[in-house]
């Protein structure tokens, strides 16, 4: 679609410090997304700035020494830990002569290779198409000629329009096929909630070793790497508590800081199973330096695909490279939040953290007996449609009488819905 330079896997990296702290990106964490995508690193160049330059994002001069160092070292692509805009991206190709991509690009390309199932190759393609449609304008002059030749000459599309409504066509056909995925997706949560197994999710900062807890809970084998983004696919897998309970556990993508809004958009569907999940485990590296800012990049995730009002568990995992930091379970007096420190390699602490995801499930759980006239009968079949009546009797009146377990959630919900309070039916046994 567009003259562009051809990619490669010999990469020049540029960054650039800003004392803005929305502006500013890791380096380190720069350099894992480029090994992560495959690429070979041949040199690192960075510089400071107040703030970007409109025309090439960094000063004139330190856009003519990256040029050189391409030249020089005879790279194929030049990355930028930052968020370019499209003229900036043509402005620095035309000079360096080569392909030039920036952070969010970078993402994309990691989340291309990873993404294996039907629903995570739509998802991408997605996120690439959005991130594509605001960069038509990078294409070079014959794009906005109009078409010539017999029928087509006089008024009509440019080149340029023509890409543009393709994209849009594209767009809303992945669109409506992620809506399908959505639905079925609801639909499995439906069943679940029915069949009253509560959902646990597993988030966190991408490597943070989500995956590898995953697989030694469920003793499955999930692709675990020590790369960024090595889980994109929603994994599920029913487990049991110590206390004769199942739940579903659900690994999830990682999550990174600017994580692009294409990409949230995109994975809205997958996102979703972590705002329905009854308890989130907040997977933490506990060996990372920049293990606070980490967490606080993932709270930031999770407010903006609305999941910070769930019961969030924070797992601190490797505690197996950490000197003097034994696996345990705390429990905060004041909020009565719960923080664990475990090793999902070693296996140290699950059993702590198995316990705490009961303990929590318990307090999370609703049992009463009610009594229920016949002007009750709605209700009634509302709680047999829950699957949560444990036995029913009837009365010599022609009560029901029903003992039930359900979600305080599902709880508040017939509340709501019947406008009346449950407790008002409840009687002791």
């Amino acid at each position: 679609m567009f003259d562009r330079y051809e990619g490669g896997e010999r990469a020049v990296l540029v960054h650039v410090d800003f004392p803005d702290q929305n502006n500013q990106e890791d380096l380190t964490e720069f350099v894992d997304l480029t090994t992560s995508a495959g690429l070979e690193v041949l040199g690192i160049i960075t510089t400071r700035r107040s703030s970007p330059q409109s025309k090439y994002f960094v000063g004139t001069g330190k856009i003519e020494e990256i040029a050189d160092f391409v030249q020089a070292e005879n790279a194929d692509v030049v990355l930028f830990n930052h968020a370019l805009s499209p003229s900036q991206e043509r402005n620095i190709e035309s000079l360096v002569k080569t392909r030039v991509v920036d952070r969010t690009g970078l993402i994309l390309d990691i989340f291309a290779q990873r993404a294996f199932t039907h629903e995570g190759k739509l998802q991408v393609e997605l996120a690439q198409l959005q991130h594509l449609s605001t960069r038509l304008v990078r294409g070079w002059t014959h794009l906005e000629r109009q078409k010539g030749g017999i029928g087509l000459r006089g008024p009509g599309e440019t080149q340029l329009e023509t890409d543009r409504r393709l994209l849009r066509e594209r767009i809303k056909t992945i669109q409506k096929r992620l809506e399908k995925v959505e639905k079925q997706r609801e639909q499995g949560r439906r069943s679940r909630k029915r069949a009253n197994v509560p959902t646990v999710s597993l988030v966190g900062y991408t490597n943070a070793g989500k995956s590898t807890l995953f697989n030694k809970l469920t003793e499955s084998g999930v692709l675990a790497a020590d790369q960024l983004f090595a889980t994109l696919d929603p994994t599920h897998r029913r487990i049991d508590l110590n206390r004769q309970q199942s739940v579903i556990l659900a690994d999830t993508v990682g999550f990174i800081r600017h994580l692009p809004h294409d990409l949230v958009a995109a994975f809205k569907a997958t996102l979703q199973e972590s705002r329905e999940a009854d308890i989130l485990l907040h997977v933490i590296d506990a060996s990372d330096e920049r293990r606070d800012d980490n967490k606080h990049q993932v709270y930031l995730v999770l407010e903006e695909i609305e999941a910070t009002d769930n019961i969030i568990v924070e797992v601190y995992n490797k505690t197996d490279k950490v000197d003097g930091l034994s696996p345990r379970a705390v429990k905060d007096p004041e909020t009565g939040s719960y923080r664990v420190y475990c090793s999902a390699v070693t296996g140290e602490g699950l059993e702590d953290l198995l316990g705490v995801v009961a303990d929590l499930l318990e307090e999370e759980w609703k049992e009463a007996t009610l009594k229920l006239s016949s002007d009750d009968m709605a209700l009634r079949a509302q709680l047999f449609d829950l699957k949560c009546v444990l036995t029913e009797q009837i009365t010599d009146t022609g009560e029901f009488v029903l003992q039930i377990r359900l979600p305080v959630s599902d709880w508040k919900r017939l509340e709501r819905k019947n406008e009346i309070e449950l407790n008002h039916l409840a009687v002791n046994v």
